[in-house]
């Protein structure tokens, strides 16, 4: 890859994280949004370390022995992870300096996060109450200096090493380590308050109170105790081993990844220097180990759910009703006469769930076939299908094992859907993830067979779609549903061969014909564009990072193609480039919702070809996932996605300039109207359910 027409796709993620840091960095942002984002930052963070330094540091190792990895593998990965280093290092004082500012507006607020050194008398009693009823059995200290190797320190925690020791003398320390029980108890501890105020404590400091009581048995007088965090290879080796099953296999890898290498340790710059070096000694740290010296608390992930204190709470914008079944029974009734496109999440999710429900008590109903990617930890979606298998329907669930840090919860599912309940699941071929998003439903009425369901751009997840921007077409449509067919037909029969995936006529499906479809798209809009006509291509992604698409993309900018991109994470290509700079624009929206669909709109001679896909233009989708693309036939559907999408390309509020230089500007508004389009985009859709209502009403 030429390092001057592409961005590195793990520098162009760091810059995305930067976008979620600016929005905690804005004050038009709630406090309570803004500490959120601090939250989202600090999760993005050590999944990022997690997966790809962890890939990274592989890379470095197998470069070294000169071993072949099977992946793709960067030119001079060790001069990354240096690049990544320094630039983390920035964002976290950035963060850090935040953080400060967030604080002293709390303040303003009477909102106080209050210490150990800080409790009065009536706090102090609550605190060690609280400890001896619900925290105490929770705590377990590791006396790690007697021990002969180091515990298992878990990925996602933090701890507490504490040192003690008689306060007129530095001899006969003892060094302890303590798990913060957060997901057992919460990480928030609501105080006492008086005069309006709202005191708040975390966890550790609750603990940090009560050492004095953890370790009574040694009679010291003296504690010090700070917090730190290991974050860990997160990559699941599966082996090859023909004698396991494929379940045994992901039960094996997640049981492998908890010794997982080290990839980064974050500690308490205040922390005591002896136990510091004893801890990096113990947990074989180097240099080049990412150990990297931060505040008082870690595992911001847990201010994702930072209390609701707030006196000003501005009310959150309600999902609302689909216009064509405002004043419809049932869901299936509209789906077999009309597409329709639900737009997550403005409009409700429960939509979805109604949809499967009426299937599940249908007793026209034969069969329903679905994929699960993610699901909610209490599926209202499972306890639909649930449901239709008990009701004697023909249920078939793929269940994506793979799912990155899904795998134990999907094992889960698994279980009560197999084992419990006798529904029959697919789980996936190997070394290919199932990501498409389908449902197909299949009905007997007399003699007539009819078919309908969706392909979603998102997970199945009633959770994350109140906060995911996502698009689900509806339809009944019979060469969709041919496809639907042929897409399970391969799921069910993987080792035969990918003839029914090549089938498929309609639906775009990686990794078969995506790619090449894609391909062919583009060039006609270059051929229409050399001949003199209008050609556009409009792209919408989570990233992009594919070498050959965005090289594709530089071939229809020289060719005068307009292109437009809104690119939510990792964007590597260079709008410098060639005619990007004239003929291309890139944004990126980061906002309260996270932008989640993928839609492409290609000109085709003001005939515009609309797809909603479940794909990235990445290499990981289109050439070792099942994906799919829906065509989008109805005119007015259509119009609806280019309305949505226009206000997207006219966002002056939350859109940045993506550019090769990753500066993360804003789009300028130069005196023109704000145009916010989350906001924009709800009125956009609610004003259509108004009017349906207002013609029914009449």
């Amino acid at each position: 890859m030429s390092k001057k027409k592409f961005i590195q796709r793990d520098i162009s993620w760091l810059s995305f994280n930067a976008r979620v840091l600016q929005e905690a960095n804005d004050p038009s942002v709630s406090l309570k949004q803004r500490i959120r984002f601090l939250g989202i930052f600090s999760n993005n963070t050590d999944e990022f370390f997690r997966v790809r330094v962890a890939t990274l540091k592989r890379m470095v190792e197998f470069s070294a022995k000169r071993k072949v990895l099977n992946m793709h593998m960067e030119e001079h990965p060790q001069k990354i992870l240096d690049e990544i280093h320094t630039i983390v290092l920035q964002q976290q004082n950035e963060f850090n300096r935040i953080w400060e500012g967030i604080l002293e507006e709390l303040k303003q607020e009477k909102i106080f996060l209050v210490d150990e050194s800080h409790l009065n008398d009536e706090q102090l009693t609550f605190v060690k109450k609280y400890f001896d009823d619900t925290v105490r059995v929770n705590v377990i200290p590791l006396m790690i200096e007697s021990l002969p190797q180091m515990p298992y320190l878990r990925d996602k925690s933090i701890y507490l090493g504490v040192v003690m020791r008689k306060k007129n003398s530095a001899y006969q320390q003892k060094y302890a380590l303590i798990e913060v029980p957060a997901k057992a108890v919460g990480r928030f501890v609501l105080l006492p308050s008086k005069n309006n105020e709202k005191n708040i404590m975390l966890l550790e400091d609750v603990i940090r109170v009560n050492l004095p009581n953890i370790f009574s048995l040694f009679e010291y007088d003296y504690f010090s105790a700070h917090v730190f965090k290991v974050t860990k290879d997160a990559e699941i080796d599966i082996d090859n081993d023909v004698s396991t099953t494929f379940v045994e296999k992901i039960e094996k890898g997640l049981k492998n990844r908890r010794k997982g290498k080290p990839v980064r340790f974050v500690y308490d710059k205040e922390m005591d220097a002896g136990l510091l070096e004893y801890l990096i000694r113990r947990l074989n740290l180097n240099r080049k180990s990412n150990i990297i010296p931060g505040g008082r608390i870690h595992n911001f992930r847990h201010f994702m759910d930072f209390p609701n204190v707030f006196s000003h709470n501005t009310e959150k914008r309600k999902p609302f009703t689909h216009p064509a079944l405002a004043n419809s029974l049932r869901v299936t009734d509209v789906i077999v006469k009309q597409d329709i496109i639900l737009n997550f999440p403005y409009h409700s999710f429960n939509t979805v769930i109604d949809f499967l429900r009426e299937a599940a008590i249908d007793p026209d109903v034969r069969s329903i076939k679905i994929t699960a990617y993610r699901l909610a930890p209490k599926s209202k979606i499972i306890n639909a299908l649930i449901n239709a298998a008990r009701n004697g329907k023909e249920v078939v669930v793929m269940l994506e094992l793979k799912a990155r840090f899904d795998e134990e919860a999907n094992l889960e599912w698994k279980k009560v859907l197999e084992e419990e309940e006798g529904i029959k699941v697919l789980l996936g071929v190997p070394r290919m993830k199932i990501h498409a998003k389908l449902c197909i439903i299949k009905k007997r009425i007399k003699n007539k067979i009819i078919q309908y369901g969706f392909v979603s751009t998102g997970n199945l997840n009633e959770d994350t779609a109140k906060v995911y921007g996502d698009m689900c077409l509806f339809t009944a449509n019979r060469n969709v549903m041919a496809d639907i067919n042929r897409i399970f037909r391969y799921l069910e029969n993987w080792k035969l061969n990918t003839n029914p995936l090549k089938a498929c006529k309609t639906l775009l499906v990686c990794p078969t014909n995506m790619r090449n479809e894609i391909n062919a798209l583009i060039n006609k809009e270059i051929r229409n564009a050399k001949a003199g006509k209008q050609a556009g291509i409009t792209i919408k992604l989570n990233s992009l990072s594919d070498v050959l698409l965005i090289e594709k993309l530089y071939d229809a900018a020289a060719a005068g193609v307009k292109i437009q991109l809104i690119v939510r994470g990792i964007f590597c290509a260079k709008m410098d480039f060639g005619k990007m700079s004239k003929h291309a624009k890139a944004i990126s929206i980061v906002d309260e919702y996270l932008e989640h669909a993928r839609v492409m709109i290609f000109e085709n001679e003001n005939k515009p070809k609309i797809y909603l896909s479940s794909a990235d233009w990445m290499v990981r989708n289109l050439d070792h996932r099942v994906e799919a693309a829906i065509p989008v036939f109805d005119e007015h559907l259509k119009q609806e996605i280019i309305d949505i999408i226009n206000i997207q390309l006219s966002d002056n509020v939350k859109a940045r300039i993506l550019d090769s230089e990753l500066l993360n500007e804003y789009v300028p508004h130069n005196g023109k109207k704000l145009i916010h389009s989350q906001i924009e985009t709800y009125f956009y859709l609610h004003k259509k359910t108004e009017q349906q209502i207002e013609i029914s009403s009449n």
